[in-house]
Formats: C-alpha cells, structure tokens, sequence
C-alpha cells in the first residue's frame, strides 16, 4: 500500500504524465492545423469564423500547464517578445486603431503561438519529431489524391467548396483555366505548406535508417512529385528546391550518404518520366508551366522573382515610408483585423510580413521583433548544422522549409503562424543530442 502511494506521489512520475498530455496536446495542435480548413470549409461551415483561431486554445492550454506544473520556464525569447507585445499592444489601444479586440488578435500571434515553440521542444524528442514525419508520409498521399480531385472539378463541386460553404470555390487564380487547390486548407497557401514540410520528411526517410514502410514512402515520393504542378505553385516548386540543396550540404558533411542520395534521385527521375506519360499529369504540367511562364514575364524573370520574393520585401519594409512612432496597432495588417475594423478582409498596411510588422508596431518595436526572429533562425540553424556531425540529418532538412517561413512566413495568417510554430519546435525537438550509443543505435539514423 505504501509502494503504490509512493508512486502516485513520485515527482519524476509525475512529470512524466504531464509530458505525455502535453505531447497529446502538440498533436491535436498539428492534427487542428491540417484539418481546421476541412472543418471551416465542409463539415462545420456554419462555424468557419471561430474556427479561424481552433488553435488557440490548444495553444493556451498547453501554455497554462507548462506554467502550472513548471514544466517549462520562459527564456529570452519569449520573454522579450512578450515584452514588446505587450508594449505595442498598449500602444495600440492609446496612438493606433484603438480596437481591443483588433489589438488581442495581433498580439495573440507573439504571446500565445510562439511560445509554443518552445514547448513542443521540451516535450518532444527526436523519435517523436520521426513519428510525425511518418504519419505526414499518409497525409501526403492523401493530400495529393484530394488536390487532384480540386484540380479537374468545377469550383462549384463540393471539394471545391469555400470557406462557410461557399460554392464559388476556394481555388484560386491559377492557369489554362484551372485552378490552384487549397487541399484541406483554406487557401492554396497552405497546401504548399504542407508539401514543403512533407518534402523534408521524404528526403529524410530516403537517406537515414529508419524503419519506415518502402510502399509508403515510394507511394508519398509519387504524391510530392506529383503534387507540384496539380499545386501551380512557384512557391513550392523553389521549397523543394531549398530542401534539395540542404540535402546536397548534408550528403557532402555524410560522405555514406551518397549511394542513397543517388538511389533517390535516380528514383525520382523514373517516377518522373512514368508520370510524364499520363494524360493528368501531362495537363498538370502544361498548367503549371504556362503559369511559371506567365508569372516570370511580369515580375522579370526567375532571377528577378527569388531576389524579391526573399530580399526585396526586406529591404522595401526596412526602408519603408513614414510610420507613427508607434505604427498603426497590433492586428491592423492582418485580414481578421481589417474586418473587424472595416467590415472587409483586405491588406490594410502590407501583404508582406515585414512590412506589416513593421507597420503595426512602428519601426524600433517592429525591428526589435525581426531581429528576434533572426536570431531565433541563426539560432536553429548552427543547432541543426551541429545535429549532421551527429549522424542526424533530420534538423538540418526541417531547417530548409522552416528557415524562410520563420523569417519571413507571414504570421498574420493562421495556417502560416501554425506551420512555423511547428516546424520551429520540431527543428528545436530533434536536434536534441542522442543521449547514448544504445539509443543511438535503436534510432540507427545514419
């Protein structure tokens, strides 16, 4: 009887259940971002504006146990972030728009997401950042079959519905008539999300030695190869071209890894070449194409378009024009916010991340929040580029999509905010050092 009231009152037993439910939590956190779309769009339409934020309480949820049980104390990051939040977000109600509950949207994006970076770190591990990688392997599969449906059918087909319900479609401006898919998403932002996170699973699983279903993974290289001109995204076309090129660095740092990295890409070019000769892959392509093509005659070329795409928007918010001391408010730039304050979804300050930081939090606090991000990003990545002298490439790889979409993802939107606030805490979780050559050898990772 004393024996079981010990272990009821063990403190590392304790914990233990406590990181189990939270680790519960940052599933449900994962599992709502994938399918909050679904949700908004098909099965719960009538409930499409409160779940624009279903995350949120997991978010606060999970921040609330952490602070409760001690799990997890603030560091610099979230400490000082929270610190020029709350500063904004006073300065907000007083200097800028003055709407409180415009100002708590914006400020739930820095004090309620981002912490949770931090969490998913503490609570995850390597073998768990591994575990969802294999069930984003399925997801892709099934995500690939879904946005070929949206692809051939009307935007008036039911997989084609919009947010609330709407039959005008939730495809948007693609090419040759067709349109781009959001997937399970509610926009095609999303979509290309998804499979720049998936890619960097796929490259992992072809090269480091996990245990992982062949079919699957043969199957999930079928559906990401595919998946880029159903997509007609540049966007995700030059992800996987990034994830391409850390695959490359990595290979070089791992000398054993080549004979793999040739077998995958010799595989890649058969798949290539069988789906090149089917009938919707060939459509697909010649969309995506004419779309590439289209794009680059406006914006100047390929060149021209990577330059602005990840420099140019930098530079111009840096550089920008005139700005109250304090900007125009928290939650102002965001597409919530302008409904709130105008009755209609638009881009009230900039479309561009930076800009809109900037332009809510004025220039000192907005700065201030951009070079934490970037110090957050060099941060990761030395942890992930010391991760490869580990024999754990699977870090490294993550970093390739979440570098840009940490720095510069726009986190005004909910799908973006979820995707950074995942793959930071799962870049954070799986550069953790394996902690003996026992464990070493059960992950076999190299």
């Amino acid at each position: 009887m004393n024996t079981v009231f010990i272990l009821h009152n063990d403190p590392i037993l304790k914990e233990a259940k406590i990181i189990n439910l939270l680790k519960k939590g940052v599933w449900l956190y994962f599992f709502l971002l994938i399918f909050e779309g679904a949700l908004r769009k098909w099965f719960l339409p009538f409930l499409s504006t409160p779940l624009l934020i279903v995350r949120d309480p997991v978010a606060i949820a999970l921040i609330f146990m952490c602070w409760k049980h001690n799990i997890i104390k603030a560091n610099v990051y979230v400490l000082v972030m929270t610190l020029i939040t709350m500063i904004s977000f006073a300065a907000s109600l007083v200097f800028g728009h003055g709407s409180l509950s415009v100002a708590i949207f914006g400020a739930r994006i820095l004090i309620i997401h981002f912490p949770v970076i931090f969490i998913i770190a503490k609570v995850f591990d390597l073998e768990d950042a591994i575990k969802m990688g294999k069930v984003m392997l399925v997801l892709t599969i099934i995500m690939a079959i879904l946005i070929g449906l949206q692809f051939f059918s009307p935007q008036s087909a039911w997989v084609n519905r919009g947010i609330g319900g709407d039959t005008a479609g939730a495809g948007f401006s693609g090419a040759d008539g067709y349109m781009r898919p959001p997937g399970t998403f509610s926009f095609t932002t999303g979509n290309v999300m998804f499979f720049s996170m998936a890619a960097c699973y796929i490259f992992y699983f072809w090269l480091a030695k996990v245990k992982i279903n062949r079919i699957l993974l043969i199957a999930a290289t079928v559906a990401l190869l595919a998946a880029v001109p159903l997509s007609i995204s540049r966007t995700l076309m030059f992800s996987i071209a990034v994830t391409f090129i850390f695959t490359i660095i990595a290979v070089a740092s791992r000398p054993k890894l080549i004979l793999r990295m040739l077998v995958f890409a010799i595989f890649a070019m058969l798949i290539l070449v069988v789906l090149g000769n089917t009938d919707f892959f060939g459509t697909a392509t010649g969309a995506f194409t004419n779309r590439f093509e289209a794009a680059n005659r406006v914006e100047g070329g390929m060149s021209t378009t990577l330059f602005d795409r990840f420099f140019g928007k930098m530079i111009h918010a840096i550089s920008g024009s005139d700005l109250p001391f304090f900007g125009y408010g928290l939650g102002m730039g965001t597409n919530a916010g302008s409904a709130l304050l105008t009755g209609k979804a638009n881009f009230l300050i900039a479309e561009s991340e930076w800009s809109r930081l900037i332009g809510e939090m004025g220039f000192i606090l907005g700065v201030f929040i951009l070079i934490l991000r970037a110090i957050f990003c060099a941060d990761i990545s030395i942890k992930s580029y010391k991760s490869i002298k580990l024999n754990n490439i699977l870090p490294w790889l993550l970093l390739s999509f979440g570098i840009t979409v940490i720095l510069q993802g726009q986190w005004a939107q909910p799908t973006v905010l979820g995707f950074s606030t995942l793959i930071g805490g799962l870049i954070l979780a799986a550069s953790k050092k394996v902690d003996s050559i026992d464990n070493q050898e059960k992950l076999n990772l190299i």
